[in-house]
């Protein structure tokens, strides 16, 4: 499905996406350069948010060059293994998004309520096994998705009710069983998203109550200050997310639920590196370094 049938608008949309696209690859990427070349930022919450930021250069560009190019050529059809590959993609970074926020959180955790054995929890071998858990898990839930496509029905000539294969709608084609579809739904939302939610709540809910036995508003507010990019990210990735999912359930316009995919698709990776980068001082005169290297 096209954002709009309207010709008119199809160029404003080919330039506003080719712009929201570059402006997210690019910012992502200065994330990732500017943590890997500053040695005081070779950190377990640094090294986590240069794979976010990874994820996210991916998450983006599974959907959105696909949908450039059917603007540009006035062509919305994809082939099966093409929508099968961009499913699987898909949910390997959005998952990987979904995994790396909730270890984010656990170090925000570590950080404030163990500092002095923080180093010695949070050591490189645990980062490393972290990430490399969370591929895991995302190939774990593309994979799943996908022996279900494959099992059930070779479909052709469908029509998809959103800008790209979203999970969801490739289930409702291939799934004539409601039950089998409910129950696949239920397991995939129990496992990537109760759970993670739940230990993000949880490591928020021991990290508040550990900033609130600080004495002093100052401690309070530099303790609080060091999970708030995270804590914004957060907001935004599961608001948009969830709204997708409420706007799909009440809402029966397949172009509504479109608009509503494009802010956790396109518009959460997009913002990411802004949100990190305005309110975190160790990137910023990072990347001031850069840019002073530079000129």
């Amino acid at each position: 499905m096209s954002l709009s049938e309207d010709p008119d608008l199809q160029p404003i949309l080919l330039g506003l996406f080719l712009s929201m696209y570059l402006v997210t690859v690019l910012g992502n990427l200065l994330i990732i350069l500017a943590v890997s070349s500053d040695s005081h930022l070779h950190t377990p919450m640094y090294f986590f948010l240069s794979n976010l930021s990874l994820a996210d250069i991916g998450l983006i560009s599974t959907n959105v060059p696909k949908m450039l190019v059917n603007i540009r050529t006035h062509s919305r059809a994809i082939s099966y293994a093409g929508c099968l590959t961009q499913m699987s993609f898909f949910l390997i970074f959005g998952c990987m998004d979904d995994m790396l926020l909730t270890v984010m959180a656990y170090d925000r955790y570590v950080a404030i309520c163990h500092p002095l054995q923080y180093s010695i929890i949070m050591n490189p071998c645990l980062c490393v096994f972290l990430v490399l858990m969370s591929l895991w898990f995302s190939l774990l839930e593309s994979q799943i998705h996908n022996f279900i496509a494959l099992y059930f029905t070779y479909f052709k000539d469908m029509k998809i009710s959103n800008f790209f294969c979203q999970p969801s709608q490739v289930l409702s084609l291939v799934c004539f069983d409601t039950f089998t579809k409910n129950t696949v739904m239920y397991i995939v939302v129990a496992i990537y998203g109760f759970l993670p939610v739940l230990g993000i709540f949880s490591s928020y809910y021991k990290i508040v109550s550990s900033i609130l036995r600080i004495p002093s508003s100052g401690g309070k507010y530099k303790a609080f200050s060091t999970c708030g990019s995270h804590l914004s990210v957060v907001c935004l990735f599961y608001g948009t997310a969830i709204g997708v999912y409420l706007a799909s359930a009440v809402s029966h316009s397949p172009r509504k639920t479109t608009v509503f995919s494009v802010m956790y698709t396109v518009v959460t990776p997009m913002l990411n590196p802004f949100i990190y980068s305005l309110r975190n001082k160790d990137i910023k005169t990072s990347l001031k370094k850069l840019w002073s290297r530079s000129t």
